[in-house]
C-alpha cells in the first residue's frame, strides 16, 4: 500500500511542499528501507530514527522492504524536519494507522529514539505556505508551535511524542489547537528595552550623532580609545530606532526562524535585531550562503542594527562584501545549488581605535604610533566602504570627576519621540517614492529637489571643504546628514547651522586628521 503525508522544505525564505511517499513489499530474508529524492545526510539518517521510534513505541513492522520518496525528487531535501511525516507514512502503509484524507494536514518534526518530537528551524515559512495552499492544519513540535501559530486561519498542532499524534487520529488522545494573539504579543514588548541611555553618563556629543543617525537612518563609526564607551552606546541605539511594524516583525521572525535562532516559545521578534558579529567572522558567515543555506549576519539584523567592533580588525575581504548590501539592501547569493535574493536592510554601526595603540588624540596619554602608522591602519577600511557611512564621530574619554558628577541624561523614550517625528516628516516627503524611507536612501536627484541651500550655508560648506581639505564624497553626505538635522527640528529648509553640524561628523575625512 502506498501512502502520502505532506511535509516542506525551505528555499531561502520561502518554503515548498514535499510529498512523502512510502510503499513497502516484501523484501526476503534482507528487508531495506530505502530513501530516495535527493536527500542529504540528515535525512537518509532518517531510517534509523524511525526505525528506532516505531519499535521502542510497540509499533510491530512486518519483515517487509520500505522505500520513501520525497516529490518532487529533482529538489534536494535536507534537515531533519521529514522524520514525523515518514514515520506516519511508514505507519499508514503498514496498516498501523488510518488518517482519512492526509491531503489536510501537513507534518513537520525530528523523531527521538524513543519518539519524542523534537524542534526543527524554519516552521514559519512552512506554516506561511501551508495556509496559502490551503491545508487545514499543520502538526509541528511543542517547542514550535507559538512560532507557527502566528500565521492565521490555520490551525496549529504542538505535539510532544509520536504517540500524541496516533492518539490524536484514533480519537484516543485530543490535543488543542495553539492560538497566539499576534498582535497583543507584539505590542506587549515593543517597548522594552535592556539598555537605556540614561545610563550613559556624559558623551553628550555622541548621543546627538546617534540621534541622528537614528532619525535618518545613516550608517555611523566611532573612533575612540579603548574603554571610552563606543559599544556600550552602540548597544544602546536600537532604543531610540523607530518601532517594528507587523510587517516587519513578520519578516524578521522569517528569518531568524530559518536561522534558529528563536528563543524557545518566541511567536515574534518584536524588537529590532542587534547582530554584532566577531572579528574573526567568515564572509560567508557575514553574508550568508554554505552548501546548506544559512542566513548570514546581514540578513540576521535586516530591520535592525549591524554593529561591527573594531573595524579595522576584520578581514578587509569580509568587508568589501558589505559593500553591494549596504547599496543595495538585499543581497543576491549564487551558489551552485541555489541562486537567493534575501533582505538586509539594516543600520551599519562600527568602532575602532584611532591607531594601532589606541591613543591618538587621547587628553591624558600620550600615543606612541608614527603618522606612518596609523595611515596603515586606516588604510585597512577602504574608500568605497567609508563612502557609505555617513557620521564619523570621535568618542572622547569621559573624565572621573564628570562620571561622578554627571546627573542622569535623556532616556531612550524622549530621544525617540524626536526621532519619530523626523521619520514622519520623512515618510511623507517619500511617498510614492519606491524603495525610499528614510533620508539615508536618497538619490542624487532627490538631493538637489529636497535640500536648497541658500547663500550662507552654501559658502560655509565651500569654505569647510576647502579648510578642512574633506573628500568629495563627503559633500553628499553632509548634505543628507544635514537634511535630517533639519527634520529634527521640523525646519522645512537646511540652514547654515544644519550644514555646519553635518560638517562635525565628518572627522575621518579630513586630510589633518592623522596629525
Amino acid at each position: 500500500m502506498v501512502s502520502k503525508i505532506y511535509s516542506a522544505a525551505l528555499q531561502g525564505l520561502d518554503a515548498m511542499v514535499v510529498t512523502v511517499e512510502v510503499d513497502n513489499f516484501e523484501g526476503g530474508n534482507n528487508p531495506k528501507f530505502t530513501i530516495v529524492g535527493l536527500p542529504d545526510s540528515a535525512v537518509k539518517e532518517s531510517q534509523e530514527r524511525v526505525q528506532s521510534a516505531l519499535r521502542v513505541n510497540g509499533y510491530k513492522m512486518p519483515n517487509k522492504s520500505v522505500v520513501v520518496n520525497l516529490a518532487p525528487a529533482d529538489v534536494r531535501k535536507e534537515g531533519s524536519g521529514f522524520d514525523l511525516p515518514m514515520a506516519i507514512g511508514v505507519m499508514i502503509s503498514y496498516d498501523l494507522l488510518t488518517i482519512e484524507h492526509p491531503e489536510r494536514f501537513m507534518f513537520v518534526g525530528e523523531l527521538g529514539l524513543d519518539g519524542n518530537i523534537l524542534p526543527v528551524k524554519g516552521v514559519l515559512p512552512i506554516s506561511i505556505k501551508a495556509r496559502e495552499l490551503g491545508y487545514e492544519a499543520l502538526f509541528v513540535p511543542e517547542e514550535n508551535a507559538r512560532e507557527a501559530a502566528v500565521v492565521n486561519k490555520l490551525k496549529i498542532y504542538g505535539v510532544k511524542h509520536l504517540n500524541d499524534i496516533v492518539g490524536f487520529f484514533t480519537g484516543i488522545h485530543h490535543i488543542e489547537p495553539t492560538i497566539v494573539n499576534t498582535r497583543e504579543e507584539f505590542y506587549a514588548q515593543l517597548f522594552s528595552f535592556p539598555y537605556d541611555f540614561d545610563e550613559v553618563k556624559g558623551q553628550s556629543n555622541v548621543k546627538r550623532a546617534f540621534e541622528v543617525a537614528a532619525a535618518g537612518g545613516h550608517n555611523i563609526i566611532l573612533v575612540g580609545s579603548p574603554g571610552c564607551g563606543k559599544s556600550m552606546m552602540a548597544k544602546r541605539l536600537p532604543s531610540i530606532l523607530p518601532p517594528l511594524t507587523l510587517s516587519e516583525s513578520l519578516e524578521t521572525t522569517q528569518i531568524h526562524s530559518i536561522a534558529g535562532t528563536l528563543k524557545r516559545d518566541t511567536s515574534l521578534i518584536s524588537q529590532r535585531p542587534f547582530r554584532a558579529p566577531h572579528h574573526t567572522v567568515s564572509d560567508v558567515a557575514l553574508v550568508g550562503g554554505g552548501n546548506v543555506f544559512m542566513p548570514g549576519e546581514i540578513c540576521l539584523a535586516h530591520n535592525g542594527v549591524l554593529f561591527l567592533d573594531e573595524l579595522p580588525e576584520f578581514n578587509r575581504s569580509v568587508l568589501e562584501t558589505l559593500r553591494q548590501p549596504l547599496e543595495d539592501r538585499i543581497i543576491s547569493i549564487s551558489r551552485a545549488r541555489y541562486n537567493l535574493t534575501l533582505p538586509c536592510s539594516f543600520m551599519l554601526v562600527a568602532s575602532m581605535n584611532p591607531c594601532p595603540c589606541g591613543y591618538h588624540h587621547h587628553p591624558t596619554r600620550k600615543c606612541v604610533c608614527t603618522p606612518a602608522q596609523i595611515q596603515r591602519y586606516m588604510n585597512k577600511i577602504s574608500g568605497p566602504l567609508m563612502d557609505r557611512i555617513d557620521l564619523q564621530v570621535e568618542v572622547e574619554s569621559v573624565p572621573f570627576e564628570d562620571i561622578a558628577k554627571a546627573p542622569k541624561g535623556e532616556s531612550s523614550a524622549v530621544i525617540r519621540e524626536r526621532v519619530l517625528k523626523a521619520r514622519q516628516i520623512q515618510s511623507e516627503r517619500y511617498k510614492g517614492i519606491k524603495g525610499i524611507h528614510c533620508n539615508a536612501q536618497m538619490t542624487t536627484s532627490l538631493l538637489q529637489k529636497y535640500v536648497q541651500l541658500d547663500d550662507q550655508a552654501l559658502n560655509l560648506l565651500r569654505t569647510a571643504m576647502k579648510k578642512f581639505n574633506l573628500s568629495a564624497r563627503a559633500y553628499d553626505r553632509i548634505l543628507k546628514v544635514s537634511r535630517t538635522i533639519a527634520d529634527l527640528e521640523g525646519a522645512e529648509n537646511v540652514q547654515s547651522s544644519h550644514i555646519a553640524e553635518a560638517i562635525g561628523y565628518r572627522n575621518l575625512d579630513r586630510n589633518n586628521w592623522i596629525e
